[in-house]
């Protein structure tokens, strides 16, 4: 057998072309292409998510330095380590933090990062499974952490925004195995009937979800929010949110903007919590990821994702930068 360090194999390589183009393949590199880092990983599995369609046409608002391998989930086997909390054979996640962003990511058969990276595959979860939840289940898992703190199922209704996409679609299923009653912001038709799948009692189209009267404050009607799409729709969601509830933002799809006063906060108590899946703490991640094995393990979760390999990718990343993207893909990394 190949030394690990002189070791080829797959990656999905993007590189910046002379014309400002950026070019996307099927390559062999070794492990010494790598970054440094303790822990190699053998990646079973991957998942596309916006940021990997966003890093593979050069946007350098995700990904600075090119030729570079998206992919910013990946669960696999440990390969080996330099680090004594981990062993080869080991069955790992590896999401967040620089993965797919400038260290190169989940689209390969071998990923090498800091061992403070990795969290062993909890029980209850497959690396498939895993990576079905992937950053957009965790990151749900973490918006649902915060807003059932403190809003209960009898409150009232939850109000999920960009329902249809991986955030919203897991946290909707999330809230309805936890007996909430949800309603949905969704712009795409054909996504109604999806919703109603997952459990979601009433879909609001992204016009009606949006007020333009300008008040400051609306009738209450949500006792919290999910929300991945910020700008007006967050606004008027939390314009909108009842007293004391919580409302929970982790994107920004529709607009980094928040145009709003203080008064849902001063004249209801409305909490606004931010969500950060990228830097969160290990023991708040571990916990997340036990939950999503556990208690919170959805009973249709291979329902929710479609299988595709390595040369399925361009066409999956075009169809999601056109928004024609439905539920979750899961990337066959490695036998």
């Amino acid at each position: 057998m190949a030394k690990m360090e002189n070791r080829q194999f797959n990656a999905f390589l993007v590189s910046a072309q002379d014309d400002k183009t950026y070019k996307r393949e099927i390559t062999t590199r070794t492990i010494d292409d790598l970054p440094e880092g303790d822990v190699i990983v053998r990646v079973s599995y991957s998942s596309l998510n916006y940021k990997d369609a966003l890093s593979a046409i050069g946007n350098k608002g995700v990904t600075r330095h090119y030729p570079h391998t998206p992919g910013i989930d990946a669960a696999g086997v440990v390969a080996k380590s330099e680090n004594n909390a981990l062993e080869p054979g080991d069955e790992v996640i590896v999401t967040s933090y620089d993965l797919g962003m400038d260290t190169d990511g989940g689209f390969a058969e071998y990923i090498r990062v800091p061992a403070d990276w990795v969290v062993r595959r909890p029980d209850g979860l497959t690396l498939k499974e895993a990576m079905i939840y992937g950053t957009a289940g965790f990151t749900a898992g973490l918006s649902v952490n915060a807003l059932v703190q403190e809003v209960k199922p009898e409150d009232g209704e939850v109000l999920v925004t960009g329902a249809s996409g991986g955030v919203g679609s897991m946290a909707v299923s999330i809230l309805t195995k936890m007996g909430y009653q949800v309603a949905a912001v969704e712009g795409m038709t054909e996504d109604r009937d999806y919703l109603s799948r997952l459990g979601v009692k009433e879909i609001i189209s992204r016009d009606d979800a949006v007020d333009t009267s300008g008040r400051p404050i609306l009738k209450a009607r949500w006792a919290g929010v999910i929300d991945s799409l910020g700008g007006e729709i967050l606004a008027t969601a939390i314009k909108s949110t009842k007293l004391d509830g919580t409302v929970t933002c982790c994107g920004n799809a529709a607009s980094g903007d928040l145009p709003l006063t203080v008064y849902p906060f001063i004249l209801r108590g409305v909490r606004l919590v931010g969500i950060d899946s990228q830097h969160c703490a290990m023991p708040l991640r571990k916990n997340i990821w036990e939950k999503l094995a556990g208690d919170w393990k959805l009973d249709g979760l291979a329902d929710m994702a479609t299988d595709i390999g390595m040369a399925d990718l361009n066409e999956s990343i075009e169809q999601m930068l056109q928004g024609r993207s439905q539920g979750r893909k899961v990337v066959k990394v490695t036998g």
